[in-house]
């Protein structure tokens, strides 16, 4: 790592207009992450055109602030209400809603947002150690190993979002037949157009990405609506006691470096970092019977994971051009849409991004813990705000960035139209991200596709004739039959368990 591109990235971090956008991004985030049923993604893609006619670099550090600020937002309503803000925060409702109900909905709110500064800003130590040598080595990748590697994040991320594998493949693979909408790559001529002009440039990713996780998360919550009850708790004594520190030091430390490798992998994301935190805390404990009676670690393990997950997640992002996480997806697409080539080369040609945003996670995450230690309960406030009132607020702004971006109805018409189909899916559990992610990558995959067959004469030995290519495509059908061989197993051991009876 050299010294000076950090120093280039403080240089650009810490001037007055983008730690206005820093500051911007972690509080949006925060106030995102404590409304039940938005999450990450859906606020990163509804405040998405909000960006453009900002510089790449402010546009990305207000975007990963929203993103690692949700992170803790979720904790806000995980201990005052029980219902996780989104998915990664559901291990925290074990133990913090129980200390809330102990009256230490402070000391769980406060030891949440310590770790997550701690995890945070070590995980940054490490997103800076791993990404450049990554992204270094991955540099000498041809169109063999990059359609390799966008296969690789395809699998991953649909085998690993949750539910049916299959229904993720299903919408990785819808994702990619609506890439190939617009003029041919190769041959330009124009494809699924139906003579609609609009379509010729491609179906915009904008449009898409706020239909399937925006709008069709709000009308999910309409169909389902969330209950809020906040219980009375007093947010007093915030700062950790000598016990809550002795408690807990170790979780945030355990927390962090689960939550960074777990995030690092394509496609795992913050929720099993979470997952895996709680249960190895559990497993390590002097006392895991107390464990969802209220113990602080139960707090501090899953907080840490899953915003030094966040992090890790921005590695492959940055140094491979491949989304580690369903918010990832939306900021691949985001950096598409500022005209920047995502992957290896983005730290030679666009250094000031990739060091502006780890510079910027520096301070954004100091902002973070200003901000949620004194003003926990002021963010606590906004589950007092009606559903009703906040529901046509999110749906305009919404709307008016999809419009604003090209003057264009027809955008507003197509995220409509995928604010229904996200609706329904969301309903028969498909998961958008793998859509999105496809829908992204699928121009890039289907050029690195189509020009080795080209030289090939169409030979598809051709994938597996260099050991990159065909270790990271071995390892791609691996993520593909991982979760039927466990299926399989599981089976067999019911069956010998029926047999045994």
């Amino acid at each position: 790592m050299n010294p000076d591109h950090l120093l280039l990235g403080f240089s650009l971090a810490t001037t007055p207009v983008n730690l206005l956008f820093a500051f911007l991004g972690v509080l949006l985030g925060t106030i995102i992450g404590a409304l039940p049923g938005i999450g990450p993604s859906a606020g990163v893609a509804v405040l998405l055109p909000v960006t453009f006619g900002m510089s790449p670099v402010s546009a990305m550090i207000m975007l990963a602030g929203i993103y690692y600020g949700a992170q803790y937002g979720g904790t806000i309503t995980s201990v005052l209400i029980n219902t996780p803000g989104e998915s990664s925060s559901v291990m925290t409702t074990l133990d913090g809603y129980q200390m809330a109900l102990k009256g230490r909905a402070g000391a769980a709110l406060g030891i949440a947002a310590i770790g997550s500064f701690i995890a945070g800003t070590l995980s940054v130590v490490l997103l800076m150690v791993a990404a450049p040598p990554l992204a270094e080595w991955a540099v000498s990748f041809g169109p063999l190993e990059y359609f390799a590697l966008m296969v690789l994040g395809l699998t991953t991320l649909a085998s690993l979002t949750g539910g049916s594998m299959l229904k993720g493949l299903a919408m990785a693979l819808a994702g990619l037949l609506l890439g190939t909408v617009g003029i041919d790559l190769m041959m330009g001529e124009p494809r699924y157009t139906f003579g609609m002009v609009e379509l010729y440039d491609r179906l915009d990713f904008l449009p898409v990405a706020v239909g399937l996780f925006a709008l069709g998360e709000i009308l999910y919550n309409i169909y389902q609506p969330v209950r809020l009850e906040p219980i009375k708790a007093k947010l007093s004594g915030l700062l950790p006691t000598r016990q809550d520190w002795r408690d807990s030091w170790g979780a945030i430390a355990r927390g962090t470096v689960i939550g960074f490798f777990v995030g690092v992998l394509p496609g795992a994301g913050a929720t099993i970092a979470s997952f895996l935190a709680y249960a190895t805390e559990k497993r390590v404990s002097k006392r895991p019977e107390q464990f969802g009676t209220g113990v602080i670690e139960g707090v501090a393990a899953p907080e840490s994971a899953n915003n030094a997950a966040s992090t890790g997640a921005l590695v492959p992002l940055m140094a491979l051009g491949i989304p580690g996480s369903g918010t990832t997806a939306v900021m691949l697409g985001a950096l598409t849409l500022y005209g920047l080539q995502p992957g290896p080369l983005l730290m030679s040609t666009n250094p000031e991004v990739f060091w502006g945003l780890v510079a910027s996670m520096y301070v954004g995450n100091v902002m973070l813990l200003i901000l949620n230690l004194p003003l926990a309960p002021a963010f606590a406030s906004v589950l007092r705000i009606p559903y009703s009132v906040l529901i046509p607020i999110i749906i305009g702004i919404a709307l008016f960035g999809v419009y604003s971006v090209e003057n264009s109805i027809f955008n507003v018409g197509v995220a409509l139209l995928f604010g229904g189909i996200g609706f329904v899916t969301r309903i028969y559990g498909y998961p958008p991200a793998p859509l999105v992610l496809a829908v992204v990558l699928g121009p890039m995959l289907e050029k690195a596709l189509r020009q080795p067959m080209q030289m090939s004469l169409g030979r598809l030995d051709v994938f597996v004739t260099r050991p990159v290519s065909a270790g990271i495509l071995a390892f791609a059908l691996l993520a593909v039959l991982y979760p039927f061989v466990l299926s399989f197993f599981a089976r067999r051991r019911e069956q010998a368990l029926a047999g045994s009876r």
